[in-house]
């Protein structure tokens, strides 16, 4: 088996403890790369993602990129799509990424749009 990396190990780390603490809530993860950042909320009991949004979609395209407004942008979005979807308290999961900069403004973000965690 080959020897994971620390990112691997605390993204790990981060899933298993959010298993342990969700209590059939939904989970809100998030991934960030260089040039963009994606949000989604996924019902693991069903296996289905409820809501997702990313600096990729047609209406942020333009005016977001992988900056902390972006992340904003991405979170108030994704807030929104889940408030229609029905869910208004998720679990969330940093994915191994620090709660810092554009993980913690899309949290905040998110926050604002009325999502719980």
């Amino acid at each position: 088996m080959a020897k994971l990396s620390l990112f691997d190990r605390r993204r790990r780390r981060v899933r298993t403890a959010l298993r342990a603490r969700s209590a059939g809530k939904p989970r809100l993860s998030v991934h960030r790369s260089g040039r963009h950042i994606y949000a989604q909320i996924i019902d693991d009991a069903a296996g289905h993602t409820v809501a997702a949004a990313s600096t990729l979609d047609k209406d942020l395209r333009g005016s977001a990129n992988a900056t902390t407004e972006g992340a904003k942008l991405v979170g108030k979005t994704l807030a929104e799509r889940a408030k229609a979807a029905g869910v208004d308290r998720v679990v969330f999961d940093r994915g191994g990424f620090l709660f810092h900069g554009r993980v913690k403004a899309l949290a905040d973000a998110a926050r604002e749009g009325g999502l719980e965690f």
